[in-house]
């Protein structure tokens, strides 16, 4: 619950500013009605449960509450995905399994920083909780898509839904999931750093120890 509602309703903002972005001057102005979608979806990480009261509850509820068992669990069912990929013909799912391989890793590193870390230091953890969430919603729902590609055979009968599929999963797996690395570089300990944090309106302040 709090990957789909803080990832998914960070999502629109994006969304919706790209909306605003690509009617230019008149996007910005209330004639288009893309102005209105972006004010609407601004409240959305806001109210019930902010993004970071989101993320603190995947921590402390969701991952460190039975020691990451079921968290590893879905990873593990992760990993079979990822092999599955293998067995799929075509450049599309070459480039699936490589990016989701990637970003499985990303959170599994994560998983195991969170699990190993909260109790010791849970200021290291909690600085990391939006990008931690941020990158499950990423992995995850690269994962459905990866779960879905594996029902191709069924849309080659129909050879617009094909190409469409293909072009979906191409901007997933090359413009989203490499997110995920960066996602995992930014949270203290994954890449071997202590921080000290401040919350700041749902933003962190950190200063690093190297």
């Amino acid at each position: 619950m709090p990957i789909v509602k803080g990832w998914s309703t960070e999502l629109s903002i994006d969304v919706t500013s790209l909306g605003v972005q690509v009617h230019g001057g008149m996007g910005f102005i209330e004639e288009t009605g893309a102005a209105q979608y972006y004010r609407d979806a601004r409240i959305l990480p806001i109210y019930e449960g902010t993004t970071a009261i989101q993320a603190n509850d995947l921590i402390g509820r969701k991952t460190v509450r039975d020691g990451g068992k079921v968290a590893k669990a879905l990873l593990a069912e992760l990993a079979e995905t990822v092999e599955a990929l293998g067995s799929q013909p075509g450049a599309a799912f070459e480039s699936m399994k490589k990016y989701f391989a990637q970003g499985e890793r990303s959170l599994s590193a994560a998983v195991d920083f969170v699990v190993a870390n909260t109790k010791r230091d849970p200021n290291a953890v909690f600085a990391g909780n939006v990008p931690y969430l941020k990158l499950a919603g990423i992995v995850l729902g690269g994962w459905q898509m990866a779960r879905a590609a594996r029902r191709q055979p069924e849309a080659r009968r129909r050879p617009a839904v094909l190409r469409r599929q293909d072009r979906d999963r191409a901007v997933l797996s090359e413009h989203v999931l490499p997110l995920a690395s960066a996602l995992e570089a930014s949270i203290p300990e994954c890449e071997g750093r202590r921080g000290r944090v401040g919350f700041v309106g749902g933003s962190v302040l950190m200063r690093l120890r190297i």
